[in-house]
């Protein structure tokens, strides 16, 4: 890893000193707060893909455009293309979170990666999601930063894709792999590019669930770091997929950082699949292994219901989470699936007294 200057060394010290302060807020569920505004196929296409094409790629007559152009796929439920026909939901929803308290927000950009957009047959707008998805949440936090003159900061999120290095999709296929490290590389960075130009102030490798993928990842980053000649702070942030305890890949918490821990990372942490309660442990394990790093946490709201609904209270989240931050266990808290603006409210209010967690260097400084 090269030693390369931050792109933004103002922006970089206010976010390192914020975190040697006290316990930083992120935000919390994206998809759960788009659910809430019942948003139908039109609302998804816009005026852009109204026609069931991509107008970037059409001609007079409508049919001779790119077969990677969303012709012929849905569009409902493609949430990160929100951030190009409908910024202004996007924008209201990063605006609740960080006036609930947040003091980070994550971009709308957890699916814009070439591979998981093939989905919809938008793999050829993976870097102008980015773009726009950091752009949105740049515009809404320098506006709520004006208002008190503390900083907002924009997380750029590089979600783990569709696909998986390290299993087969097919269990009469073990060896089947539906992807590649270089595959998974080459999206990654168009990503990472996009997020950089739209002006997020750090990247997250986020709900890792196998860690092949986030070292793709990583590795991508990097190549755009030497291309551009600096850096931005990136943040890892894993998944443990059941009581095992381990990520989907088969690795336990401990294996998770040592895998990743050669990417230097600014923080490390878990998130999604599990509620508050059952990650405690495996937050402790991370305590324990990684006491340099900085330790971030945002978990669903509960476990998931009988309907896929997340039942926990922001009170009985929050209480759960003040636990973590006494326990010395966080210094990034927010939350994930099921979580809205009243919980992010309400687990801000309960750590706001607790002190800050200590990196172990911090320590013998002192």
């Amino acid at each position: 890893m090269k030693t390369l200057p931050y792109k933004d060394p103002v922006r970089y010290q206010a976010l390192t000193d914020l975190l040697a302060s006290r316990i930083a807020v992120l935000d919390g569920a994206m998809g759960t707060m788009i659910q809430g505004h019942g948003l139908v196929e039109a609302d998804y296409r816009g005026e852009r893909f109204k026609d069931g094409y991509d107008a970037l790629f059409s001609v007079v007559d409508g049919h001779a455009h790119s077969p990677d152009c969303g012709c012929g796929h849905d569009q409902r439920g493609n949430n990160d293309i929100l951030s190009l026909t409908r910024p202004e939901i996007i924008k209201g929803i990063h605006r609740e979170y960080l006036l609930a308290g947040a003091d980070m927000v994550e971009t709308n950009t957890f699916n814009s990666t070439a591979l998981s957009l093939a989905d919809y047959g938008l793999s050829h707008l993976a870097y102008e999601l980015n773009k726009a998805g950091a752009a949105n949440a740049r515009e809404v936090c320098d506006e709520v930063a004006a208002l008190d003159g503390k900083p907002r900061f924009v997380v750029g999120v590089l979600g783990p894709t569709s696909k998986t290095a390290s299993l087969s999709p097919d269990v009469n296929l073990p060896g089947f792999r539906a992807t590649s490290f270089d595959e998974l590389r080459a999206a990654y960075y168009d990503s990472a590019c996009g997020l950089i130009d739209g002006g997020a102030d750090a990247l997250m490798i986020e709900t890792i669930f196998d860690t092949l993928n986030a070292k793709a990842a990583a590795f991508a980053i990097e190549q755009v770091f030497d291309a551009r000649g600096y850096r931005l702070p990136v943040m890892i942030s894993g998944t443990i997929t059941d009581a095992s305890g381990r990520t989907l890949s088969g690795q336990t918490t401990d294996a998770f950082w040592f895998s990743l821990r050669h990417a230097k990372p600014l923080s490390i942490g878990l998130n999604c699949a599990l509620g508050a309660k059952e990650l405690r442990q495996y937050m402790d394990i991370l305590a324990q292994v990684a006491p340099d790093i900085y330790l971030s946490c945002h978990p669903n709201a509960g476990l998931p219901n009988a309907f896929g609904g997340y039942d926990e209270t922001p009170e009985d989240m929050a209480a759960i989470l003040r636990d973590f931050a006494e326990a010395g266990l966080i210094n990034i808290v927010g939350g994930c699936c099921g979580t809205t603006p009243p919980h992010i409210k309400a687990i801000a209010e309960n750590v706001t007294d607790v002190p800050v967690r200590k990196l172990a260097i911090e320590k013998e400084a002192a």
